[in-house]
């Protein structure tokens, strides 16, 4: 709560001198795709012909993963950082290659991580680390508190403050996105402008899969005795998403950690259409020994739906 009465505080400072018109009226920040509309339609890695605009398509990273954490604390409790109650957490939005590869911190003018994983690239390329503002005073500047307090709640880190992790995901996986790049913006482009749409893609795409909900609704709930064969777990989301998602387990494959939801997507990543496939990526599940889907340290979550 503090953190977010600093955000208010921020964005008030921001605003001073402005005019209450112009305090409502908040900046937009989606691309330009108006010429989207004459292009070619056709889901991502499944085109047969070469995509031109690559404003209207995620390309070449067309395999889209929307990415969570079943975390159990997260290390800065004493800072107020806690996870939501019944919810899993964002982790990112990922634009891998149509045969599974992937990109990584594809534009350093738009490097935004303190702390890059990895720090060289595979082309040893280095990766500086960043040591500005962090992003959330991007998208304060932006006046959007709205979504602020949205990722305050719901994209929660383990291990590092969430500014630093939500910068994190942006400069690895963002400026490896077409539908992300500066340009398609267009003239009126203002700084940072695409950090902010990409955080909005982020969320529209998290608020997709309620995988706690979803697993709660089969059966399945965090429990500190009872565990769950990989089988299950697969066969329950693959029933209300139509694809098997690739679920990340730790602990020699014993602990639930993890679940990446693939997509082919019809238009940008921004707005388009997200069509589920199966995971590309063989689960660290174990396929013979049960599977803990750990509760959480009480003191570690929050209820968020409360909350303004």
């Amino acid at each position: 709560m503090a953190a977010a009465f600093g955000l208010v505080s921020a964005l008030l400072a921001l605003q001073a001198g402005a005019s209450a018109s112009s305090f409502f009226s908040l900046p937009r920040t989606y691309p330009n795709i108006s010429a989207c509309a004459a292009e070619p339609i056709a889901y991502s890695c499944e085109n047969t012909t070469t995509i031109k605009n690559t404003c209207c398509s995620p390309t070449p990273g067309g395999l889209v993963l929307q990415t969570q954490f079943w975390d159990t604390y997260t290390g800065f409790e004493k800072k107020g950082q806690l996870l939501p109650k019944d919810s899993w957490t964002i982790h990112g939005l990922w634009p891998d290659n149509c045969d599974g590869s992937f990109e990584q911190y594809c534009d350093l003018s738009r490097q935004y991580d303190p702390a890059p994983s990895p720090a060289v690239l595979p082309d040893g390329t280095i990766v500086p680390a960043y040591t500005g503002p962090p992003v959330d005073t991007f998208v304060a500047e932006f006046g959007r508190l709205d979504l602020l307090a949205y990722m305050d709640k719901y994209w929660v880190s383990q291990g590092s403050l969430n500014s630093g992790f939500w910068g994190h995901e942006f400069a690895k996986h963002a400026t490896c996105t077409s539908t992300f790049d500066v340009a398609c913006y267009g003239p009126d482009y203002k700084k940072n402008q695409d950090v902010v749409d990409f955080f909005d893609a982020v969320v529209r795409a998290f608020k997709m899969y309620p995988t706690w909900e979803i697993l709660a609704a089969s059966g399945i709930q965090p429990s500190n005795k009872t565990t769950y064969s990989l089988t299950q777990l697969q066969t329950a989301l693959k029933a209300q998403t139509g694809a098997i998602p690739y679920l990340g387990c730790g602990q020699n494959g014993t602990v639930l950690q993890e679940v990446w939801y693939f997509h082919h997507v019809l238009g940008s990543e921004q707005f388009g259409h997200y069509k589920t496939v199966d995971s590309t990526t063989t689960s660290s599940c174990s396929k013979t020994a049960g599977i803990h889907y750990y509760e959480r340290t009480p003191t570690s979550e929050r209820e968020v739906r409360l909350l303004p």
